[in-house]
């Protein structure tokens, strides 16, 4: 592949200021991010959920494509920011949580990041060695197992420290590669598929609730992009292009990748007891062999994108808070503590049960979050000032988000309400709120957590309005701040 000159470097930005004319990227760049971070198995386990939670084909089907529109709705224009501000979905936070507020964001990134890196590579790894065992009929210790998950991951942590322009490359590998391979795998398992598939045992003991846990374990998959989205967007010059065309393709990227692959999980669930613990084994189970190899493939080459960009932004992030580790230390040890997880869900915990609860548990955090901070660019007309966004990277205090010592309590004070009536609502695999039965078992957590945000922040908003110069007014400190548009200009 001609790599174009700019991929062939380490970058050297991390969550500074993008200038404009280091803008390179575009909105079909963005798309293929996000269709092809998708192309893994994590993808393919999300996708099996619903199976496991007891429903039918259909079911399945319908939970996750309702899901994955609803999370698509919030994601979509959340990759406005990057353009606009220059720099990440977290530390554009700042302009409405406050520029020390903005930690709440590197939290949730953190472990959204670490989450999903841990479960690409345990997913990887189970592919590698499964296929191992199908070829060799010679089951596959522990060792080889952990050595192997640590390849993977050491190989992934690689090319996140090499940077953003990589990890573009590597996406575009891979949709073509493991998308072609995961349409092969639909013709060539097509014979097992059973479309009246009636499912099992529901795990929340009825349909409704039971499908409408399956449609939020979807919409989590899009909400849970919310803090990545602006690694990529940020690279976009908004003088070139249209906020609808970073927006649609963000969402439309997002949505395409992820609803090809979950339904394949679904698909192949239906195939197999679920039992068996794990869809890459069930799916190992009812292959022929030859296919195993494409499987093994897809397990090799699905850590190496996602797994990349699951360390990379949460490494631009935190080099942010302590500059003086950079971005390849803060990004190796996040890597680190991501390979310690996985094998802490491989050995020690019930990764799949642990697995759910954390997909519930982060969206219910993340809504609100993403909530606030969408409703903050509207209402400031999409007016930002890079510079003093940067104001806790730099060291400095002051500036037209230092609001409070640098916390915005109209944001923090509608975020945390919204969070704790959440997780009281929530109902998990391994944890159910206090409040959970209030709707007959059907979960509300996340929908609720987002409204509560939403009304508590435009009260705030009323009560206590914010100073004229977070909108552009005349006391806003830096002439490269982005300008105004009219809110038909927004989306």
């Amino acid at each position: 592949m001609n790599m174009p000159r700019h991929t062939r470097r380490v970058e050297r930005h991390g969550a500074d200021y993008i200038p404009e004319d280091e803008r390179h990227s575009n909105p079909r760049n963005q798309a293929r991010v996000f269709i092809g971070a998708q192309m893994c198995f994590n993808l393919v386990i999300l996708g099996w959920l619903p199976i496991s939670f007891g429903l039918g084909w259909w079911g399945s089907f319908t939970a996750i494509t309702i899901g994955l529109l609803l999370g698509v709705a919030v994601y979509a224009p959340y990759a406005l920011f990057g353009p606009r501000t220059g720099t990440n979905s977290v530390v554009s936070s700042g302009a409405h949580f406050g520029v020390a507020g903005r930690l709440i964001g590197t939290c949730l990134l953190l472990f959204i990041g670490l989450g999903f890196y841990a479960l690409v590579i345990w997913a990887g790894g189970d592919a590698l060695t499964g296929g191992i065992e199908r070829f060799s009929g010679i089951h596959v210790g522990g060792g080889t197992q952990a050595i192997v998950y640590a390849v993977l991951g050491v190989v992934s942590l690689l090319i996140a420290l090499f940077g953003h322009d990589i990890v573009v490359v590597a996406q575009k590998v891979v949709v073509v590669v493991v998308g072609f391979l995961l349409l092969l795998g639909v013709v060539v398992l097509a014979p097992k598929f059973d479309p009246g598939y009636a499912g099992g045992s529901y795990v929340l003991g009825s349909f409704w609730p039971t499908w409408v846990l399956a449609v939020v374990a979807s919409l989590a998959v899009p909400i849970s992009y919310g803090p990545f989205a602006n690694d990529y967007s940020r690279y976009i010059s908004p003088k070139r292009y249209s906020n609808r065309s970073i927006a649609l393709a963000n969402g439309g990227g997002l949505f395409i990748g992820c609803w090809v692959v979950m339904l394949f999980g679904a698909y192949t669930g239906t195939m197999f007891s679920v039992q068996l613990g794990s869809p890459v084994l069930g799916i190992l189970s009812v292959s022929p062999l030859w296919y195993v190899i494409p499987i093994m493939l897809i397990g090799l080459l699905g850590p190496l994108s996602h797994g990349a960009l699951c360390v990379y932004a949460p490494g631009i992030d935190v080099a942010s808070v302590l500059p003086r580790l950079g971005r390849a230390a803060t990004t190796a040890i996040i890597g680190v503590i991501g390979i310690a997880l996985v094998f802490l869900g491989a050995f020690v915990w019930n990764a799949v049960d642990a697995f759910t609860a954390f997909v519930l548990l982060f969206t219910v955090g993340t809504t609100p979050w993403m909530v606030i901070n969408l409703m903050g660019y509207r209402k400031r007309r999409g007016f930002y000032d890079p510079e003093d966004l940067q104001a806790l990277n730099r060291g400095k205090r002051g500036g037209i988000y230092w609001f409070s010592g640098g916390w915005n309590m109209r944001a923090i004070g509608a975020w945390v309400p919204a969070v704790v009536v959440g997780v009281l609502l929530s109902h998990t695999t391994i944890f159910t709120g206090p409040w959970a039965g209030i709707a007959g078992g059907i979960d509300l957590s996340v929908p609720i957590a987002g409204l509560v945000g939403a009304v508590l922040y435009a009260i705030a908003l009323r009560v206590f309005p914010e100073s004229p110069a977070v909108a552009g007014g005349r006391t806003a400190t830096n002439a490269t701040a982005s300008p105004a548009v009219t809110a038909e200009d927004l989306f």
